[in-house]
């Protein structure tokens, strides 16, 4: 895996993306610098970490200096954005920026998945806990409920992605393809969803008119 280009241009894509996403967040919230930089590299590292500890390695954040690094130039235009922005974690750029981090990720943790050997749910389990992971622990961190529980139509971007690079790989064998697959199929889908407000039904509703 750690010779695979293709998972260290998504890694570093993704951690870039997320620790912008993240820090924007801790921005509006008011947090302090240091609880801005904090926030952002959650965003970044807890999915990738959370992988690495399912398939029992040591957090490849802690292996090499470089995601570190990625991480905080994303914090730095994160800070840099929210200097002329009202709401940089609301404006287009962080979205798209945002749903390129899903993506990247999603395709990380697929990777992953293949190389250690998983079943084909365990491709899909990984590559969403890889691509949403971060945002969680981040939403904690900001005192609300991870937002991929409630409403919004988020992870199921990256279970399509998951999904998508399984089935490309069973039928075509090539990981690149796959690899390409799962990102697009991520980055499209949460794009499409951000632009037309799509949103998972809330059970409470449905019961609760039910019950009348």
């Amino acid at each position: 895996m750690l010779n695979n280009p293709l998972f260290w241009v998504a890694n570093a894509i993704g951690l870039v993306a997320f620790a912008l996403v993240g820090a924007s967040k801790a921005i509006r919230e008011g947090f302090d610098p240091f609880g801005v930089t904090v926030v952002g590299l959650v965003t970044a590292f807890g999915g990738g970490t959370t992988r690495d500890l399912l398939v029992m390695r040591i957090p490849l954040s802690l292996q090499t200096f470089s995601n570190i690094g990625f991480g905080v130039i994303g914090v730095i235009l994160a800070v840099a954005l929210s200097t002329f922005l009202q709401d940089p974690d609301q404006h287009p750029f962080s979205l798209t920026a945002d749903a390129i981090g899903l993506g990247a990720f999603a395709t990380t943790g697929a990777i992953v998945a293949t190389t250690v050997g998983v079943s084909p749910f365990g491709v899909v389990a990984l590559a969403t806990i890889n691509a949403v992971g971060g945002g969680a622990f981040a939403d904690i961190l900001l005192d609300r409920p991870p937002f991929i529980l409630l409403q919004d139509f988020y992870a199921s971007c990256a279970v399509f992605g998951g999904c998508t690079y399984w089935l490309i790989l069973m039928s075509f064998g090539a990981g690149a393809l796959a690899a390409s697959g799962c990102a697009v199929m991520t980055v499209g889908t949460r794009l499409i969803a951000v632009r037309y407000g799509w949103e998972l039904p809330n059970i409470r509703n449905y019961t609760v008119e039910n019950a009348r």
